[in-house]
């Protein structure tokens, strides 16, 4: 039972670090006046939870993005624009 709740909490930190690795904000243009937050293109699910966010500019973003720490380590917080 511990070896699967410890499997689980693995691909969870992978799952967020996938993600983190397919925002990273490097290029990303920064929303004005706010430096830890950038704008990002992300493909959302059905109940509307943005999946496999892009930096992008002001003109093609579809959200607004931040870096979160979480329980299972660095996420990300995306608003939709």
């Amino acid at each position: 039972m511990k070896t699967r709740i410890a499997s689980l909490a693995a691909a969870a930190a992978l799952t967020v670090s996938a993600v983190v690795a397919t925002a990273a904000p490097a290029s990303a243009d920064s929303v004005p006046g706010n430096a830890n937050q950038f704008y990002a293109y992300c493909s959302v699910d059905l109940l509307g939870v943005p999946l496999s966010c892009t930096e992008t500019d002001a003109a093609h973003a579809s959200h607004v993005c931040q870096y979160v720490v979480t329980g299972v380590g660095l996420g990300l917080d995306c608003i939709q624009r």
